[in-house]
């Protein structure tokens, strides 16, 4: 039982896994203390109010609400999402399209029907014979091109 355990944790995308939350909780700390030191007391400053309005608070039948610490967060976590957004998920979504090839798209040759001009059975457009009366038929030229395959004379 123990063994499984110890494959489980040492396992890599474990591992991966704890750094980038390791890192992540790192980088919510540096933008929470930006957030707090510089952004809060500016929109302080803008809105009117004395700097930091993070000890914004207002009371309701002796209960107090500390609306402030919630905009606080809400900035952090604005600025903390767009920092990955922009930092992170842009630049590697340009990476990706970079190194993925244009793959063509593959075409079912059996997807396109037509109806077998003698017995009227579905048959797919590149047959040359019905597999219901077995009789000929000339294939469709166009799923022809399309399926890659030579027109038929």
């Amino acid at each position: 039982m123990l063994n499984g355990f110890k494959d489980f944790i040492l396992r890599g995308n474990v591992i991966s896994m704890a750094i980038g939350l390791a890192v992540g909780a790192a980088f919510t700390a540096v933008v929470t203390g930006f957030s707090t030191a510089f952004i809060t007391p500016l929109i302080g400053l803008a809105t009117g109010s004395v700097g930091d309005f993070s000890t914004a608070e207002f009371a309701v039948q002796g209960a107090i609400f500390p609306y402030g610490k919630f905009l606080a967060a809400a900035i952090a976590f604005i600025i903390t999402a767009a920092v990955l957004y922009f930092c992170v998920v842009v630049p590697m979504a340009k990476v990706q399209n970079r190194f993925t090839k244009e793959e063509e798209e593959e075409v079912d040759i059996k997807a396109a029907l037509r109806d077998c001009p003698r017995c009227f059975s579905a048959i797919p457009a590149v047959a040359s014979r019905c597999a219901h009366c077995t009789s000929e038929v000339e294939p469709d030229s166009e799923a022809l091109s399309l399926a890659k395959l030579p027109v038929q004379r």
